[in-house]
């Protein structure tokens, strides 16, 4: 398992050159059964277009990866769309431009244009996140020590997942993988090792891409 970037939700766009009409939807998908379904139900859904081609990237090591010119030229759609999705080191996803064909041809060299161009807007519409593994680690300690732990979750900006007092104070926290040694172990000399804490395996997080 390692961390990747991918969309969260659906969103769309449009874009119009010489009166044929591209719209653009971008949804997160787990599997390529899950893929091909938002496909059809595109192609259902736009049923009276001229075509709906389609890209995706399927896997956290991006392994999986198909397009569909759905009727185009061979390469001037689905492959383009591809490489936008490429470019963007997504997986996780699929896209489907629809063409409405507005009785204008464009020729091989505008039609890659076009469908590149609409698989980037359908993506800017898009919520990027990066899937990033933390593990996730059930951590005890004495009353006595709970604001000193607390303080230094806050200090290193350490989400705490679940928090249940009792007889004593039990933090669910979620760590990054990378950095989740060298945080237990500056956890253990504060406490001077008065602490008891738990694996409870590892799990995906969605940290929010700020795009500039």
């Amino acid at each position: 398992m390692i961390n990747y970037k991918t969309v969260i939700e659906t969103s769309e766009a449009f874009y119009e050159i010489n009166r044929s009409r591209f719209i653009t939807h971008v949804a997160h998908v787990e599997t390529e059964e899950a893929a091909r379904e938002f496909i059809h139900a595109m192609k259902k859904k736009y049923f009276d277009a001229r075509h709906n081609c389609s890209a995706y990237i399927i896997g956290d090591s991006s392994n999986l990866q198909k397009s569909s010119d759905d009727g185009e030229p061979g390469g001037t759609a689905g492959n383009p769309i591809l490489e936008v999705i490429k470019k963007n080191a997504l997986s996780n996803i699929v896209l489907v431009v629809t063409r409405y064909f507005g009785g204008i041809k464009l020729g091989a060299g505008g039609l890659i244009r076009a469908y590149g161009h609409s698989a980037v807007l359908g993506i800017n519409a898009a919520v990027i996140v990066e899937k990033t593994l933390f593990r996730r680690i059930a951590v005890t300690v004495d009353y006595t020590l709970s604001n000193t732990v607390e303080n230094l979750l806050r200090i290193h900006k350490i989400i705490v997942e679940n928090k249940v007092y009792s007889d004593k104070v039990c933090l669910t926290l979620l760590l990054r993988n990378e950095k989740a040694d060298k945080f237990l172990t500056v956890l253990i000399d504060l406490t001077s090792a008065r602490c008891h804490f738990e694996k409870l395996g590892e799990t995906y997080v969605d940290i929010p891409i700020i795009v500039k």
